[in-house]
This record gives C-alpha cells, structure tokens and sequence, in this order.
C-alpha cells in the first residue's frame, strides 16, 4: 500500500463485477488513499454486484445513466456533497455496441443501434466532460481517464462498430482536453488497454482466440485487469500532471508489433 492519492476524491464508473477494470481501479484506489464514489447505470446496478465493492470500499453508490445529463449533473453535485469539496478523479469506463449485442455484421449495421452506441460509449464522456466543467467540479490539475481499445487505430473485424465508438472516444479526449486544460488546468486522457478478461469484453465474437493471439504477439504479454488498475492510478496522481490529450497503450508491447516469433512458431506447426 502507498498514499499516492491521499486526499484525492474521484469518481469511478462502470464497475460491474470483480472481473471488471473499474472494480480494480477502486480498490486500487482506496489502497492508495482516495475516496471514491461509485457510480453506474441503473440497469447494470441491477444485473451487478457493485454493492460488495462498495461495502468493501466504504463508499457510496450513486445511480446515473451516463446518456443523461440531469443524472449527470446529480451525480456530480451529489459526489462534491458528499466529499466536501470538488472533484480530482474520474474514470470513464463505459462501452456498449447493440450491434454487437445482436450479431449484426459490420456491413449490415443497423444505424439506431450505431447511435445508441456512440451515445453510451463515447458521447457520453463529452456529455461528463460538458456538465463537469459548467459545475466547475473537477479541482485543477485533477485527471481524467476513459478506457479504449486499439481498434480505434487498426482493423479488428469482429470488433465491429466499437471501432468507431473508441475512435470518438479518443478524438473527445483530445479535444476537450485542450479546452479544459487551458481553462481550468484539467487534464484527459484515454489509455488504450490490452484485451482483457472482462464480462463486457469476452461477450466479442472470437474474444478467446485473440486473447490468446495477443497475448502471443506482445513481449510482455497482456495486461491484467490490475495492471490497468495500477496504470489509472499512476494517471490520477501528481506525479503524472503535465501528461494530456494522450492515448496511452498499456498493452505489453502489442501496439509497436508486426508480427512476433510465438506466432511465426505456431504458423509452422499449421
């Protein structure tokens, strides 16, 4: 355990279950001397099992469809509430394609199904970014993180529409990362994680086979779920202030490879 947040107040959405990324992030969060305030959408809330990790954590749940800017604006003013002042943290772990969800192919998208996912996956970080600085909520020099995924940059078929969410996703972080950062010193960024063994994740077409193929293709391997956890924390503390607008690939090397000699190996034995 160490202090690397001690003092710092952030706000976590997404957990859904202990497999999840953003359940990491709390605990790992909690172990370096944060509060928190857990947050999710109702009917994840339902369908997971976010209260354990807040009677782990000792924290708050706060219900916000993340589309909505009133459950925004109440999730926010509600948080500050509740920490006695503004905002250092927030991680945007969100993603959802209904066209993945129903097994359309890429080349017969159903377009209502599309904009749904953009709006959950991507837009609704604008959305955060948009209320979070007309509230004035975010400390300066506090830090915000979305996770993506490198089908932004590369083709990954069975990915689908995702692709495209992440792509606006990380296009939001750039964006306003300069606005917010010229006007209140706030810092954004996106970190572009390895596949991961996720309940959201392995519900991918194939995610198995490519988990696997990652996995051989990078020298380190994948990155865990606790990794990533470990990564987000580093990015929330001070020691990472002057780094925004990026996407940061935690990813054990995949991003920067053609091809690696597990695969040329396995290619053989074919």
């Amino acid at each position: 355990m160490s202090n690397l947040l001690e003092g710092k107040n952030g706000i976590i959405f997404g957990a859904l279950d202990e497999k999840s990324i953003a359940w990491k992030v709390a605990e790992e969060c909690i172990l370096n001397g944060a509060n928190i305030v857990l947050t999710n959408a109702p009917t994840a809330l339902r369908l997971g099992s976010i209260n354990e990790l807040a009677k782990k954590c000792k924290t708050e749940i706060i219900s916000a469809d993340a589309t909505s800017i009133e459950d925004l604006e109440n999730l926010l003013v509600k948080s500050m509430e509740i920490f006695n002042g503004k905002i250092d943290f927030i991680l945007h772990s969100i993603g959802m394609s209904v066209n993945v969800r129903k097994k359309r192919h890429y080349t017969d998208l159903n377009y209502d199904y599309l904009m749904k996912g953009l709006d959950v996956s991507a837009i609704s970080f604008h959305k955060l970014l948009q209320v979070a600085m007309k509230l004035d909520a975010v400390n300066s020099w506090g830090s915000i993180l979305a996770l993506s995924y490198i089908a932004a940059q590369r083709t990954f078929p069975s990915y689908n529409d995702m692709a495209e969410n992440k792509a606006f996703l990380e296009s939001i972080a750039r964006s306003f990362g300069y606005h917010y950062g010229i006007k209140k010193k706030v810092r954004i960024n996106t970190i572009s994680q390895s596949p991961t063994m996720t309940t959201a994740g392995s519900g991918v077409e194939g995610f198995d086979t490519f988990f696997k193929y990652s996995d051989k293709m990078s020298p380190l391997g994948n990155a865990s779920a606790l990794d990533c956890a470990k990564f987000c924390v580093m990015l929330f503390s001070d020691y990472t202030k002057m780094v925004t607008m990026q996407n940061l690939y935690h990813d054990g090397g995949f991003s920067s490879m053609g091809i690696s000699d597990d695969i040329i190996d396995s290619m053989k034995l074919d």
